[in-house]
């Protein structure tokens, strides 16, 4: 990413997830973006939620109590928090009807009113290409 310019990134849950726990799961590209200083790291609140989803009907696991263990990756999550609005809900309701995942609605409406390039590893969100996307391949 050497010349170009730095980058407004929203990370998807499990970039996040996987830039914590388990780094070697993110793709190249995607590990180096998220590695540089150059580039603006950002969190949608909606992330901790379907993380504490998923942690509560076990598709991940989180060591310890999940409140404490979501305080900690927040300290460790050199992010910017992208705060829910209602022109993203509106936006949410208005893209992707053919994707049921509320999560990623919710933050595809996030990465187009903030102006952000989400990073993700899900293929039906790259394939449709609703926003800016940095592929984590």
């Amino acid at each position: 990413m050497g010349g170009d310019a730095p980058l407004k990134l929203l990370l998807d849950t499990h970039i996040w997830l996987w830039s914590l726990v388990e780094p070697a799961r993110l793709g190249r590209r995607a590990r180096s973006a998220l590695a540089s200083e150059r580039n603006e790291l950002w969190l949608s609140p909606l992330s901790v939620w379907e993380l504490l989803v998923l942690a509560e009907r076990r598709r991940v696991r989180l060591e310890g109590e999940p409140r404490s263990w979501i305080a900690e990756a927040l300290e460790r999550t050199p992010a910017r928090e992208a705060p829910l609005t209602h022109e993203i809900a509106v936006r949410s309701r208005e893209i992707l009807s053919a994707h049921a995942d509320p999560a990623d609605r919710f933050l595809v409406a996030t990465a187009l009113v903030y102006g952000l390039t989400l990073v993700t590893a899900d293929v039906a969100l790259i394939e449709a290409k609703p926003c800016s996307i940095l592929a984590s391949r």
